[in-house]
């Protein structure tokens, strides 16, 4: 549950030679002007979750593909299979090994003001006060800027996100995401297509046969 979580929010928030460091101004406008006009989205991802009160980091990969009304598909390959899909109306998580199928609504949030990642990343500044990490060298060491923002309305699941940039076509390549217990998702990106045309398909799920379908509940 705490994955799917992290990825709730990702997907609420998120539907591309080291540059001269930028102001901040440009580098918000750079990214909104581009999410703004992302119709969908695909990328392989890799994610470290930390859980501070214990002192676990679980690891995993796949690809994620995204599209403008709360759709979303994650395809994880390790450390084990499983599907978590969205049509923006319901929500589905597949876990072959245990041959289960949680369904839920779609959380509100995948369709509400902030839109889907695409279309949260738009709106930076209406959903965020924005800073750079460290303001005084404003990059990382590939000379990437790195936005620190803190959501105008925390959540338990959301109350800090740190973005690093592709200053080359304003493409968020990392996602560290903060709960109020301190716990992150580290989510880095590479291989991402832009407005390639992913089907509608994608985004509809139905259960394998024998599989168990029971309620999805989010915490």
């Amino acid at each position: 549950m705490r994955r799917l979580a992290a990825l709730i929010v990702v997907s609420v928030l998120l539907l591309p030679a080291p540059a001269p460091a930028q102001e901040l101004e440009q580098v918000v406008s750079g990214l909104e002007g581009t999410y703004a006009k992302i119709i969908d989205l695909k990328a392989e991802f890799s994610q470290v979750a930390k859980n501070k009160s214990l002192g676990q980091d679980v690891k995993a990969e796949g690809t994620v593909y995204l599209k403008k009304g709360g759709k979303m598909r994650w395809e994880y390959k390790s450390p084990s299979p499983q599907q978590i899909v969205s049509d923006g109306t319901y929500l589905w998580v597949y876990t072959p090994e245990l041959n289960q199928v949680n369904r839920g609504e779609a959380p509100k949030a995948l369709a509400g003001p902030a839109g889907s990642f695409l279309q949260g990343l738009g709106k930076v500044r209406e959903e965020f006060s924005v800073r750079f990490l460290n303001p005084a060298t404003k990059v990382d060491s590939a000379g990437r800027p790195v936005l620190d923002l803190t959501p105008k309305h925390p959540t338990p699941l959301l109350t800090r996100l740190i973005l690093t940039i592709d200053p080359r076509d304003h493409i968020v390549r990392q996602a560290v995401l903060y709960d109020q217990l301190q716990n992150t998702v580290t989510m880095t990106f590479t291989r991402v297509a832009i407005n390639q045309g992913v089907p509608d398909t994608l985004f509809a799920f139905t259960p394998p046969k024998g599989a168990a379908v029971v309620p999805l509940e989010l915490r």
